[in-house]
């Protein structure tokens, strides 16, 4: 298992890795430029060059780290509760970091503006597919503990977390739209829907 920061590296590089996965919290769309992420680490850039040479190596390394941690109070490790309803509250869990109103219209905005607005240079593509590879990849930890309760249909796991994450996308981009609320109860029954068409 990679961790996000090894505790025998360099101080520098865990520098520099702590600082590249707080820009990708705070905003997805982060370009992550050598610059930006060494005035962040508040090293050089010929030190951050050093650990990292190109800066895909540097998305790489941030992607696997945080491939491998693990939420706190994940809810698929909730046996307390029945299989369909833990998946949902995964599914919620990502649903609530994108917000909405205002907040799921600036997510939205800043996604059109890096990727749709423009045309997407080879770096910032390569972003977007290492961070849409996080997401498909946490959907299939989930689903791999329920296939290992006999509770999941058969299928490609990867399909049936890429047409969860369809889903969730469609519901965030409906919280954008004007009278979200109102459709507050229809996304919970899609969300329900979903996962039924997941699990047996």
């Amino acid at each position: 298992m990679v961790t996000l920061v090894d505790p025998a590296a360099p101080d520098t590089r865990s520098k520099i890795l702590i600082a590249a996965a707080t820009m990708i919290g705070e905003d997805p769309t982060a370009r992550l430029s050598v610059r930006g992420v060494a005035a962040r680490a508040g090293v050089s850039t010929g030190s951050l060059r050093h650990f990292f040479p190109t800066q895909r190596e540097l998305i790489d390394t941030v992607v696997e780290g945080l491939q491998s941690l693990d939420l706190p109070e994940d809810p698929i490790a909730d046996h307390s509760k029945e299989p369909a309803e833990r998946l949902e509250g995964c599914l919620h869990l990502l649903l609530a970091s994108i917000g909405s109103g205002a907040s799921a219209r600036q997510n939205w905005a800043a996604l059109h503006d890096a990727y749709v607005a423009v045309p997407v240079a080879g770096d910032a593509e390569h972003t977007f597919l290492a961070m849409e590879r996080l997401a498909v990849d946490r959907v299939e930890r989930w689903l791999s503990v329920l296939r290992l309760e006999g509770v999941l249909q058969d299928g490609s796991p990867e399909e049936h977390a890429r047409f969860l994450l369809t889903v969730v996308n469609g519901l965030a981009l409906e919280r954008a739209l004007p009278g979200a609320p109102a459709r507050t109860a229809f996304e919970r029954a899609s969300m329900r829907l979903a996962v039924a068409a997941v699990l047996r």
